[in-house]
């Protein structure tokens, strides 16, 4: 679907530059902008693709001043980065069409509530006395067990697995093989070295605009709740153990593991691979970087952490200076 400059302009607030009726139907990398492309400028060492570029519609930073003429229509806008975010969810719900009703392939419980305007899709299951909320969108082969919750405008991707008594908000994303509320990793040892299984009672609650990466895994609780606060976005492959909490709007990036009973504060920023002990409390704002190992309870607001086990990032880079001078053993 195209989009003209004028409305584009409009959703942003920014100035047009040239033609307002230019149209674009996609997003491309300034080096390589063509007509029908929309392009950006927001680091200065793209600058001498701006005046080569033959896409569309360029958009620019108000304080950019251009050295030589630019042939693309521009939309000047205050921050350019943060407008292409906005720009692609744009053109995304422009040419995303939703979906309603219910697959002949697809299966639901009697007892089952489907909220208007909701899509099932082909060999998908909702169980007994499960509720889907309006606009919902689940897609093919996924499973909702028993008496769980979708909130309204939530979107399942193929494959997603929900077990039972799992509550899902609204506005939430879950990428294709997401499984919610499997057992917590519960072994009791007994005398003859052989491990006993704790039953998992509890379940899992995401709360809403939450959004999971695929093959995503959330464990549900011994007891009580896993928790998944507001505006969580978790990548692909990440591991929540059970009873684990992540407060609002923590990002957290691919194949980190967090174990049984961490609580992880507000507005948090952890890095690929990351590990986190059980039983810890992570407060709010902490970033950890990529590979930290966070073994202890992070009491102060704001820290930044690097390393195993993880310190302040400013006294790791001062160690690493001195032991990766260390002289090899012979």
């Amino acid at each position: 679907m195209e989009v003209s400059a004028e409305v584009i302009a409009r959703h942003f607030n920014g100035e047009i530059i040239g033609d307002p009726q230019v149209k674009v139907s996609s997003v491309a990398k300034i080096e390589s902008g063509k007509p029908g492309n929309i392009c950006f400028l927001a680091n200065p060492k793209y600058e001498h693709y701006l005046y080569t570029c033959k896409a569309g519609i360029i958009i620019i930073n108000k304080e950019f001043k251009p050295k030589e003429p630019i042939a693309p229509t521009l939309i000047v806008v205050d921050n350019a980065y943060e407008a292409v975010a906005s720009l692609l969810d744009l053109l995304n719900s422009l040419k995303r069409s939703r979906r309603s009703g219910r697959s002949f392939f697809s299966r639901r419980a009697w007892s089952s509530r489907i909220g208007r305007g909701a899509y099932i899709g082909d060999f998908s299951y909702v169980g007994k006395k499960s509720v889907i909320g309006k606009g919902a969108q689940i897609y093919a082969q996924v499973y909702i067990g028993h008496d769980v919750v979708i909130g309204e405008n939530t979107v399942l991707y193929p494959g997603v697995k929900i077990y039972d008594g799992c509550r899902i908000g609204a506005n939430c994303i879950l990428h294709s093989n997401v499984v919610i509320g499997s057992d917590g990793f519960g072994f009791a040892p007994t005398q003859d070295g052989s491990y006993k299984k704790i039953p998992q009672t509890g379940n899992v609650v995401i709360e809403d605009d939450v959004e999971i990466g695929a093959n995503t895994v959330i464990d549900r609780a011994t007891m009580g709740s896993t928790v998944i606060r507001k505006g969580v976005k978790l990548d692909n492959l990440i591991q929540v153990a059970h009873n684990v909490e992540i407060g609002d709007n923590t990002v957290i990036a691919a194949q980190t593991g967090i174990a049984g009973s961490a609580k992880i504060g507000k507005q948090c920023q952890f890095g690929g691979q990351v590990g986190v002990a059980g039983h810890i409390v992570i407060a709010d704002k902490t970033s950890v970087g990529a590979q930290a190992g966070v073994l202890g309870n992070v009491r102060k607001e704001g820290e930044a952490l690097l390393g195993t086990p993880a310190i302040d990032y400013k006294e790791y880079l001062k160690a690493y200076a001195v032991f990766r001078k260390l002289p090899k053993s012979r």
